[in-house]
C-alpha cells in the first residue's frame, strides 16, 4: 500500500515558533515557506529609486508608497513585497491595529533575486497570489537584463501586459501624469 505524504502547510503561527534573525526574511504563499537573506544593496537601490519617485508624485495625489510592508492575507499567505502603492482610501480598509495589511494595495512591486527558488516565488507564486487579490498591477523588476514586467488586472487575473527596457519609460492607468525611465531605475 502506497502512503500519500502531503506536504507541510505553513501557517503564519509557524514563523513565531522559529528564531528572530533580523538578516533572514520569512514569507508563506499558499502553506509553502519561503526563506531568503537580506537582498543585494543594488536590489535595495532600485527600490529607492522607484519608491523616490512614486513619494513625490503621492505628495499631489491621494496614496502612499511603502517599502517592504508586511501583507497577511491569510493564515497561509503571509508576504513582505518589496515595494506597494496604495490609495489613501484603501489604506484604510486594509490596514490592522499592528500596522499589517490584510488585503492586497493597488501595486505590488518585487525586485528580482539571483536563484532559481527566487525567481520562482515572484514570477509565479507571488504572481498568482496577487493575481487572487485586489493587486490592479504587479511590477517584476529585473536588474540582472535591466528589464521591467508589468502586470495589469484583466478579468480577476495580473496578465503581463508589457515589458520595458532602459530605453523606454513607464506609465500607467493608476497613475495620472507620472513617467518613469525605466533607466532612471537602474541609475
Amino acid at each position: 500500500m502506497n502512503k500519500i505524504i502531503s506536504p507541510i502547510r505553513w501557517t503564519i503561527h509557524d514563523l513565531d515558533a522559529l528564531p528572530e534573525n533580523e538578516g533572514i526574511r520569512r514569507e508563506i504563499i499558499d502553506g509553502e515557506l519561503f526563506v531568503t537573506r537580506a537582498p543585494h544593496w543594488k536590489h535595495q537601490d532600485i527600490i529607492a529609486n522607484i519608491i523616490t519617485e512614486l513619494k513625490i508624485w503621492s505628495k499631489n495625489h491621494s496614496g502612499k508608497a511603502f517599502s517592504s510592508p508586511g501583507i497577511i492575507r491569510s493564515e497561509e499567505d503571509n508576504v513582505i513585497p518589496d515595494l506597494v502603492w496604495v490609495s489613501n482610501e484603501r489604506l484604510t480598509g486594509i490596514a490592522d491595529e499592528a500596522g499589517h495589511f490584510t488585503g492586497f494595495p493597488e501595486l505590488v512591486v518585487e525586485v528580482l533575486s539571483a536563484g532559481e527558488r527566487n525567481i520562482y516565488r515572484d514570477k509565479q507564486a507571488k504572481l498568482k497570489l496577487y493575481s487572487q487579490g485586489e493587486a490592479q498591477e504587479y511590477w517584476i523588476v529585473d536588474r540582472f537584463s535591466k528589464q521591467l514586467e508589468v502586470y495589469r488586472q484583466q478579468k480577476g487575473k495580473l496578465v503581463l501586459v508589457e515589458i520595458l527596457t532602459e530605453a523606454d519609460s513607464l506609465t500607467s492607468p493608476l497613475f495620472a501624469n507620472f513617467s518613469l525611465t525605466i533607466s532612471q531605475i537602474f541609475a
